[in-house]
């Protein structure tokens, strides 16, 4: 299951700021000890991720870049994030 669709690029594309909030709320989803796991990147465990793409969409399909950034947004907003 991808993290990124090429809607969601082209919509960082046009709303640069939309990316950082994505980038911010997405590190919280992070893999604990991601550094010890190839491909050595931040990513959420596979099956961590299925898990809350069938529970936020019903479906393991992701959702529309607009609703990805306003679930980051609403993620952001209900605690103190680093």
């Amino acid at each position: 299951m991808p993290l990124v669709s090429s809607a969601l690029v082209r919509h960082v594309v046009r709303h640069p700021g939309d990316g950082l909030t994505l980038l911010r709320a997405g590190w919280h989803l992070r893999r604990r000890q991601w550094w010890r796991y190839a491909p050595f990147l931040p990513l959420p465990d596979r099956d961590y991720w299925r898990f809350r793409l069938v529970t936020a969409e019903g479906a393991e399909r992701l959702p529309s870049p607009r609703a990805m950034v306003d679930a980051a947004k609403w993620s952001l907003a209900q605690g103190r994030h680093g």
